[in-house]
């Protein structure tokens, strides 16, 4: 659990500041869960500039509670949480400082949203939180004061919860809490789950991964880890400690993220999963007098394929369906044990290819102009779906034929080109698995809305 947190202050020397606002959101690493927000009397004068910067003055803060007024409900919804905010060294060092004035000492865990920021958003022009969220797309409201800045703190906060493949904010929040002696079992574990679709991970008690999973209800799915009698489904009910959680509004993204972080993280127990997961390709080879023709062939990663598929049959089907489409006029491409293979499209276009009595130069010019338009090969396109609320939509990016990333766009937020789109964009890493995974998708869920550029 996370509070984050962002206050004003009188400004003045080091250490003698007063807060005249706070604002407080208690986050669950999914949505905000409690929160806090009110003005503050600091029993001393503002400085002119803050006055000019926040809007806040004295007059305003006349009739508002003093800090020992508020400080049970801060101790309360802070409360086994770690103290998150930008430039959490100010903040927090502030408010430890009202609480000093009161005789009592305020501990907690922190982290600091600038130096995720450099660490996980490398190369932006300024880490400052308005300049940072506006170059994000990430709305603000009310800037300078608390709640506004509180409030685009959340989201920058689930913006790098999405971009930490490698979960090193969920481990360290999971191994704080382990340091507290507290070890769920594995029927709280379940309750706590959502029944959504999204990518699971499940960590020891030294907080590591030792699983990671999608499902379209994440719930069922851990309970079928918890309840399964095969070795492996033993040795992570032996071994689990906690589960945490991403949701992702519809299995595309799941997929994409569940592939990447196998890859990054190697889970103990996804042996399988940390190769490729398609083994067999779609290739374009020569025949023996040249013409072009599609093989359904074993990957070996020597070669570039045109997709990927994960089993023969699934390739075998999806070639049939290419056949069938374009009234081939031979379906022998790779279907059937041959040397030879004609490509012609519709059989009115069938110029004899199949009989060597076509130009190799004019049918394999065919072929590429097929290619190029084909649902395998389309270079540049936008895949909008489903996001994680009502009120969002999800848009996946492929360029040049390479896996770009993943984001979130309120409904109301149009993406009318590439450029607004990369501003937003969370960044992920192409592999081979990830095209096949899309190309998949796409051929299973005819509803899709898709922008090709």
């Amino acid at each position: 659990m996370y509070a984050i947190i962002d206050i004003e202050t009188t400004g003045g020397k080091f250490d003698e500041e007063g807060i005249t606002e706070i604002a407080i959101y208690k986050f669950d690493g999914h949505e905000v869960v409690d929160q806090f927000i009110s003005l503050i009397n600091p029993e001393k004068p503002i400085q002119p500039f803050v006055v000019k910067l926040t809007g806040i003055n004295s007059a305003m803060l006349r009739s508002a509670p003093k800090f020992y007024e508020v400080a049970k409900r801060i101790i309360e919804i802070t409360e086994d949480c770690t103290f998150v905010a930008h430039n959490v060294g100010f903040d927090y060092r502030v408010v430890q400082t009202e609480f000093q004035r009161l005789g009592y000492s305020f501990k907690r865990n922190t982290l600091c949203t600038v130096e995720l920021s450099r660490k996980l958003i490398p190369g932006m022009e300024s880490y400052s939180l308005g300049k940072l969220v506006r170059s994000l797309g990430i709305p603000i409201a009310d800037r300078h004061r608390a709640s506004g800045d509180a409030m685009a703190t959340v989201k920058l906060f689930q913006l790098l919860l999405r971009k930490d493949v490698e979960k090193n904010i969920v481990t360290s929040l999971v191994k704080s809490t382990q340091s507290k002696g507290l070890s769920p079992k594995l029927l709280d574990i379940v309750e706590s789950l959502p029944e959504k679709v999204g990518v699971y991970y499940i960590h020891n008690e030294k907080g590591d991964v030792i699983y990671i999973g999608k499902s379209k209800n994440i719930k069922k799915r851990i309970n079928q880890h918890f309840t399964g009698t095969s070795r492996k489904a033993k040795k992570i009910q032996l071994e689990v400690y906690t589960v945490t959680f991403e949701l992702t509004g519809n299995e595309l993204i799941a997929l994409l993220k569940e592939s990447q972080e196998i890859k990054i993280n190697k889970p103990i127990y996804n042996v399988k999963q940390r190769k490729s997961i398609l083994p067999w390709g779609l290739y374009l080879v020569k025949t023996s007098e040249g013409y072009d023709a599609l093989r359904l062939l074993k990957a070996d990663g020597r070669r570039k394929e045109i997709t990927s598929f994960g089993s023969f049959q699934e390739g075998k089907n999806a070639l049939f369906r290419i056949t069938e489409q374009y009234q081939l006029c031979q379906k022998i491409n790779g279907l059937y044990e041959t040397n030879e293979a004609c490509f012609s499209f519709k059989i009115k276009q069938c110029l004899g290819a199949c009989v060597s009595k076509e130009e190799t130069e004019t049918y394999n010019a065919r072929v590429e102009q097929f290619l190029e338009k084909n649902e395998f090969t389309h270079q540049n396109m936008v895949i909008i779906d489903k996001g994680k609320t009502i009120e969002e939509k999800s848009a996946v990016l492929i360029e040049n034929g390479i896996y770009k990333g993943y984001t979130f766009f309120d409904l109301n937020y149009q993406i009318n080109n590439v450029e607004v789109l990369q501003n937003i964009l969370i960044p992920m890493q192409h592999n081979r698995d990830t095209k096949a995974i899309i190309q998949q998708y796409i051929r299973k869920n005819k509803h899709l809305k898709i922008i090709r550029f």
